[in-house]
């Protein structure tokens, strides 16, 4: 007969824990149930913490009993008790805000709260909207590339230097190109060349691997890039306007003057066999 292992166990409050088992037999382990000390549970660590706000505390909210109190235009008015604050935002048909609730005391200010948060969130969005992200796009070449290639590749790379982006120049060597680096070098001070109006040697050419890389910057930011295509957008959208217009204006003067020439009637081709019905 196999012995009873015992094994000691630490217990928590309120924890159901097993105390052993024993060997050869098919047995539920056994349990002990402790009390909670004082009665209570213990504590649900699983849960988060709950979500803090970030919103402002306005009216009712605040719970201070005194407030430094600014008026709707901007006026101070002084250390008030918080009572007051809402009578005299009640009276003038504002809210209370608090705008600084770390002072002591904290600074209140009497506005619309509604039409605060709309100017707020405007800005915010005029803001993201004027934002600029400067994206470093990439080109790939090859050191024996043809003309026509190139000048494909040089557009691209002049396309993306007037939208105000950086450009990184990869020439992939293959095979023996390896052993003649030059190549590649010639290639790129070439188009560092074609491209200096609008763009300049951000990084020099430098090996990297079976690679060699190249940065070119542009002259304008992306903000004044941005400007430039949108006004390069209205001319040409003001130049077709224009045009539609002049269009426009000839064939009413041509349906003004008169009515228009009938066409004349095809008869029967002299070709045809005359026995064949009209």
């Amino acid at each position: 007969m196999a012995r009873a292992l015992g094994r000691r166990c630490v217990t928590r409050p309120g924890r159901r824990v097993a105390t052993g088992f024993r060997l050869g037999h098919q047995r539920e382990p056994l349990f002990i149930s402790t009390p909670c000390v004082d009665g209570a549970r213990p504590p649900d660590r699983s849960q988060p913490g709950g979500h803090i706000s970030t919103e402002l505390r306005i009216n009712d909210r605040i719970r201070v009993s005194e407030v430094r109190l600014v008026g709707p235009s901007g006026e101070t008015v002084g250390i008030v008790p918080t009572a007051d604050a809402l009578r005299l935002a009640q009276e003038a048909d504002l809210d209370l805000v608090e705008i600084a609730p770390m002072a002591r005391p904290p600074v209140c200010k009497l506005m619309d709260y509604g039409k605060f948060k709309y100017e707020n969130a405007q800005k915010a969005r005029e803001a993201r909207r004027n934002q600029t992200n400067v994206i470093i796009k990439e080109m790939k070449l090859r050191p024996k590339i043809d003309a026509h290639d190139y000048e494909t590749k040089k557009g691209h790379v002049v396309r993306f230097l007037r939208a105000g982006d950086k450009v990184k120049i990869t020439i992939m060597f293959r095979g023996r190109e390896q052993h003649r680096p030059e190549l590649g070098f010639r290639l790129l001070q070439r188009l560092a060349e074609d491209v200096t109006e609008l763009g300049f040697v951000e990084s020099s050419p430098k090996q990297d691997g079976r690679n060699m890389i190249m940065v070119l910057g542009p002259h304008k930011k992306k903000a004044e890039a941005k400007v430039d295509m949108q006004a390069q957008k209205d001319t040409k959208a003001a130049e077709r306007a224009a045009l539609e217009a002049g269009e426009r204006a000839e064939r009413d003067a041509a349906h003004a003057a008169g009515p228009v020439a009938k066409k004349k009637e095809r008869g029967r081709s002299e070709n045809l066999d005359p026995e064949i019905e009209a």
